[in-house]
């Protein structure tokens, strides 16, 4: 870092190549588990696959059409 700082200070540009080939489009879906016991309150991560859309909980489906007024 320190060297790294030094060369870009000054005149000259950007003298490292900045990464720009970035292979993911997505990121792994991570949920953080908490114990809901007073004692406990033990943490854990459960890992989902990756996606591109994640809804946790969301709207229940309901039936379109039979509708008392």
């Amino acid at each position: 870092k320190r060297r790294y700082d030094r060369k870009q200070s000054g005149y000259g540009g950007q003298t490292k190549p900045i990464f720009r080939k970035k292979a993911k489009t997505t990121k792994k879906i991570v949920l953080r588990l908490e114990c809901v016991e007073p004692n406990c309150r033990s943490k854990r991560m459960l890992a989902i696959k990756r996606c591109k859309h994640f809804e946790l909980g969301g709207d229940k489906k309901r039936k379109v059409g039979l509708r008392a007024r």
